[in-house]
Formats: structure tokens, sequence, C-alpha cells
């Protein structure tokens, strides 16, 4: 028989007392030490002398809470949150702070509303949005981008060289990498003080300029899309994200004549972390309606490894989910939600269709384009479309499996997914919705001719 060993008892050696703003409070050397060792909290739990510390002792309470339990109390919605950042600051909290109240897990799409509108300057419409794990936010509008700190209360904004910006991606809280469709050159910029530390270029066989058609990134690489400035040549060009140099170049296309496939660059860039593939997108609209393609590189090998071309009813916008492990698109033509399982991609051929309709399968009528400018994105296990101003929420309905004639479990025919409505009635409507982006426990919006960005969130506990 297993014997249990006792509780440790708290022995006043590991209490304790900090007297705050007059107030005395008592906790253990071990609560304080999960503010960090270099925190202040730290030293004063090894500290022998008095400990005396000159701030509020309500917001120390607020704080103390958050290092006991990992979350912050109800009541801190009745404080003001700049004031909470500066005495996290202080105290050296601001990380844990940070993750408590921004953590992108707490993210439930199911209560997402509209909560508050960010201004932007100016009379440009936001462009583009990029994102940081912990909800930084960075906007391009215009020849400017707009940046916002992860509690959304303190902005900046910088004047490019660009014309306007047409791709966004946020490095950092304070690097984006920016790129222009009629302006040469990626440039990596300093958002603190509007500085360009670099500029990144393709060279070309005609050694015309450059432009970028699209940016992704993983945890290693920076990827981008350019497309010479004649437009009769493009390239996915890789780079190390650290130190910014070429790693190699992977879809390498010179033009000649009519090959349609080889004249579209790519305009999205992902990376599937699961398989360790960028997924690279682009789109042509001819007179024979929207044509594209969707490849998946290996940037090892400078291979693609699947590829799905797409010419009826082309893709207006695409995205893949590691976690639902599926490809998801809105359909150009009839503004219908498709996807297609990422494991069934090595059997898709040039006769096959793979998209499995996820709406109504409308019929295309009179050649409208029921999705052009629709938007979709994927976040945790939820797949997220804008139709016009409104936005739909796309979730996974477990179901049996199936068998194939071999026994083994058939992954196309198994899966099923619920469409939901997301917000109150008041939130839905309104111009065209431009951008859908996730930052922290946040997903931020932006319309058409709307110099704003909405901030949608659920109606979790706190700020």
């Amino acid at each position: 028989m297993q014997c249990l060993k006792p509780e440790p008892e708290l022995t006043t050696t590991n209490v304790v007392t900090i007297n705050v703003g007059g107030e005395n409070f008592q906790t253990t050397k071990q609560t304080l030490t999960q503010a960090g060792p270099n925190s202040l909290l730290s030293q004063l739990a090894e500290t022998t002398s008095d400990r005396f510390v000159d701030r509020d002792p309500v917001y120390f309470s607020l704080l103390l809470s958050l290092l006991r339990t990992g979350a912050l109390p109800s009541k801190v919605k009745d404080f003001d949150l700049r004031d909470l950042i500066e005495e996290s600051r202080y105290y050296g909290l601001e990380s844990l702070l940070t993750n408590s109240l921004t953590n992108p897990s707490q993210l439930d799409a199911f209560a997402l509303q509209k909560s508050s509108i960010l201004p932007l300057n100016g009379r440009d419409s936001p462009s583009a949005v990029a994102t940081t794990p912990f909800g930084s936010l960075h906007v391009s509008h215009g020849s400017k981008i707009t940046s916002f700190d992860w509690s959304l209360t303190r902005k900046s904004t910088i004047l490019t060289q660009f014309p306007a910006v047409d791709s966004l991606l946020a490095i950092s809280p304070d690097t984006a990498a920016a790129g222009a469709t009629d302006f040469s050159g990626l440039q990596i910029l300093d958002l603190q003080n509007g500085s360009v530390k670099q500029t990144l270029n393709w060279e070309n066989a005609t050694r015309s300029g450059s432009t970028v058609q699209a940016i992704g990134s993983s945890g290693q690489f920076l990827f981008t899309s350019f497309e010479s400035s004649r437009r009769n040549s493009n390239s996915i060009m890789v780079y190390d994200l650290n130190t910014l140099n070429p790693v190699t170049e992977i879809g390498h296309n010179e033009i000649f004549g009519a090959d349609i496939d080889s004249a579209i660059p790519a305009t999205k860039l992902r990376w599937v972390s699961r398989y360790g593939l960028v997924m690279a997108s682009g789109s042509h609209s001819g007179l024979s309606g929207v044509s594209g393609n969707i490849r998946f590189w290996d940037i090892r090998s400078g291979n693609v490894v699947f590829e799905l071309k797409e010419k009826i009813d082309c893709f207006s916008d695409i995205c893949v989910s590691d976690n639902l492990n599926a490809v998801f698109k809105v359909g150009v033509n009839s503004g219908e939600v498709f996807f297609t399982d990422f494991r069934s991609l090595s059997s898709v051929n040039d006769n096959s269709n793979p998209w499995i309709c996820l709406g109504d399968k409308r019929k295309v009528i009179n050649g409208k384009k029921e999705g052009f400018g629709c938007k979709i994105e994927n976040h945790g296990n939820q797949v997220f479309c804008s139709k016009g101003g409104d936005i739909e929420l796309w979730s996974e309905v477990v179901m049996g499996s199936a068998k194939t004639s071999n026994g083994s479990e058939d992954q196309s025919t198994k899966r099923d997914f619920k469409k939901n409505m997301m917000g109150r009635v008041k939130d839905m409507g309104g111009s065209r919705i431009t951008n859908l982006a996730f930052g922290g426990n946040k997903m931020f919006v932006t319309r058409k001719d709307q110099q704003v960005i909405e901030i949608w969130q659920g109606l979790a506990r706190g700020f």
C-alpha cells in the first residue's frame, strides 16, 4: 500500500508580509516567485529588510490574485485597464497580465460579438490587417500603418514609402513586413520610429522591379510572392525570419505566350505546420471566367506536393486549418463554402473534384459572382466566412466513421459541418467586410469605405 506524503506545513519563514501604500498583504514566497526571477516581487520574497512598496494597494490586490490563481478576479472590470497595465509594469508582471487577458485559447467563437471600434486617422479605409498571437494589431490604410499594443489602448501611426500598402505581416509587436502591388520591394519596417530596416527584392530575369503579391511566415521562415513589374515572371522567395537572408526560391515562373497557369502569381501564402508545407494560391479572371490554382510546396525539395486546379467555381478566398486537417474555400460564382479533407489530396487529379459543398449547392444564375469579395479564415476548430456584411461560423459536427471496401475509415464521407450566424442582430449587416483577422482572444473586422476596425470578443471575465 502506497503511503501519501503529507502536505508541507506553512511555516512562518514561508509567509511574506508586504506593505503596499500603507496596507499589509500576506502571501507566500512561492506565490511571489510566480512573477519571475527578475521581478520586484521575487526580490521582495528573498529580502529580510522591510518590505514596503509605495504603490496603490487596490491594484496590487488584483495582481496578487493573478499570481495566486493565474486569473484576475471578476471585479477587475470596474478598474481602468491602462492603470492596471502601468502597475503590472512596475512589478514586472505585464507578460502574466497579457497572457491572462489575451490568451488565444480564451477566444470563444460562439460568444463573439462586436464590442468596440478603433478609429483610424485620415480618409483611407483599411487595406490589410496583421496581428500577433497575443493581440497586437497593425492596420494599413493608404500609405500609413497604424499599430495598437496588445491592450489596444496605445496607438501609433507611421507614414510609409508606398502609395498604398496591399500586404502586411506582423513579425513582432514592433516590426512588420509590408509590400504593394505597384511599388517594388518588400520592406521590413520599424514601427516604433517609422524607418525601413531592410528592403528585400527578387532579382528576376528581366531585371525589372519586383512587386509584392503576398506575404506569409512560419516560426522559422518568411515567404514572399513576387511578380516582375513587367508581369512576365513571378516567384516565391523564402527568407530566414531572423536574419532575413534568402534561403531558397520556389515556384519560379517565366511566362511565355498564353500560359495562364504560369501567369498567375500567388496572392495568398499560408504555412501548414502539420505537414511542413507552404500553401500558395492565386487566381485569374478572363473571358472564360475565373480560374486559379492552389499548390502546396515542400520548401526543402522545392517541389509541389499537392495541387488543386480551379476552373469550376474557383475560390474567391481560401484557408487551411491545421486543427481540422482540411482546406476550405468560398466559391467566387456560388458564394458557397466548400471543404476538402487534407488527407484526400494525394488522390486528386485533373479530372477529379475534391470539394464538398457545405452550403445550399445553389446553381449559378446568369453568371453572377455571388462570392466576389467574400473572405474566409479559420481559428482553432472553427471557420469564419464573410458574406457581404455578415459573418458565417462553420463548426464540425462529430459523426460516426464510414468504412471503405478494405475496412479502413473513409475520411471523405464521415465529416459534417454546421453553419451559425455570428453576433447579435444589431451586429449583422452593414458594409461589405474586407478583412477578417484574429489576435489574442479577439477577432478584428474591417469594412469597405469605413475608417475603423471592429473588435469582436466574447463576454469573458475581466475587460
